[in-house]
């Protein structure tokens, strides 16, 4: 029997996350509130924390330009294939 695990989107998380954060009730309130066990916002929370010095330093935007730049080459491989089978579609007699 397959068990159906609940998937909550990132905007929840971080309705949650932020509540945990503040402090203001405890993991046992969060989770009646949010009907989210406190383990699972622990979890969250604790992602969140890891994750946070990475919005203030420069890896983010590193990593952006490396996707961009492998967007780009993809790309660039993308157009060489096409000219490629244009070519081979040509020689065969298959052209358009």
């Amino acid at each position: 029997m397959l068990s159906m695990r609940k998937r909550y989107d990132s905007g929840f998380k971080v309705k949650v996350v932020l509540e945990a954060l503040k402090g203001q009730k405890t993991m046992s309130e969060l989770s009646s509130e949010y009907g989210v066990h406190s383990n699972q916002i622990s979890k969250w929370k604790s992602q969140v924390l890891a994750d946070l010095p990475k919005v203030f330093s420069g890896k983010r935007e590193k990593e952006d330009r490396g996707a961009k730049e492998l967007i780009s080459e993809l790309h660039q491989q993308i157009g060489q294939l096409k000219v490629e089978l244009d070519w081979v579609k040509k020689k065969a007699g298959l052209a358009d």
